[in-house]
């Protein structure tokens, strides 16, 4: 039985893989033996990330990807397999949106968003499945959502609603692909630190910081190593006989459904003003 979380010999897929979630997801695997490939349209982090890689002396392969595009994730998925001969795992990571009340969105950014978000995954996933199912092997698809995916999400309705999606997705391949052992889970991460938030924080007002610690249950913000490391568990013989899940990966803040902390530290259901 193993007792250790060890990927090695196994080739693993990531979408979006040259910073954030995916980042740490890529340098997870590779900690933990694997060899990566990352598709991803910015070609200088990709690169940085697959060197790094190389630097723990795993192979690296970074494939320059547009993820709105079916054709060049086919592309990449081939030149993947070609390189490798076996993709193990694939997480399917790539997304984003930005802040936008539903009725002022147009059709163009809510197809990009739905392209982004939903598209990129179901197409890879597409492609990838056949791979792992000719070899025979099993496998892993880990498809990144949110927090946004399990509540309400004013502002990011179309985001929340692909990320829904996924969730749904990935129950029904835990069914369909088990009979070939690959198995499916969903992370719904929070609070991560990410590239994507840093503007946000930048011009953040004077304690915002200190008020999102206080919402999130542990009081701080998470790492792009919290997420990492749960792919790489849920891909190693470790996580076998778990298919199929949804894990929170917020530090408790789904759990706590509206609680937070005051700035004397106690809880609280609702802000009271004087």
């Amino acid at each position: 039985m193993a007792t250790t979380i060890d990927l090695t010999g196994k080739v693993a897929l990531v979408t979006g893989g040259a910073n954030g979630i995916g980042e740490g997801a890529a340098m997870a695997i590779a900690r933990s033996g694997g060899d990566v490939v990352i598709a991803d349209k910015d070609t200088a982090n990709g690169e940085r990330v697959a060197s790094a890689i190389a630097a723990l002396g795993r192979e690296a392969l970074f494939v320059l990807t547009d993820m709105l595009d079916a054709d060049q994730i086919d592309a990449m998925v081939a030149k993947a397999a070609a390189q490798f001969g076996r993709i193990d795992i694939l997480v399917n990571n790539v997304g984003g949106t930005r802040m936008q009340p539903f009725t002022e969105q147009s059709a163009r950014n809510m197809r990009k968003v739905i392209d982004l978000n939903l598209m990129s995954m179901l197409l890879t996933t597409h492609a990838v499945a056949p791979i792992m199912i000719a070899g025979k092997r099993g496998g892993s698809i880990i498809n990144v959502a949110s927090t946004e995916a399990l509540r309400a999400a004013p502002g990011v309705a179309v985001y929340a609603a692909c990320k829904s999606g996924m969730v749904s997705f990935t129950k029904t391949m835990a069914l369909e692909l088990a009979p070939h052992n690959i198995r499916s889970h969903a992370l719904a991460p929070d609070m991560i630190y990410t590239p994507g938030l840093a503007p946000m924080l930048g011009s953040a007002a004077p304690g915002w910081v200190a008020a999102q610690n206080r919402y999130v249950p542990l009081g701080r913000m998470g790492h792009i190593d919290d997420a990492g490391n749960l792919v790489a568990f849920l891909c190693s013989d470790l996580a076998a006989y778990l298919n199929g899940v949804t894990i929170p990966v917020d530090a408790g803040a789904t759990a706590a459904a509206g609680w937070y902390r005051d700035p004397n530290n106690n809880w609280c259901l609702f802000h009271a003003s004087e």
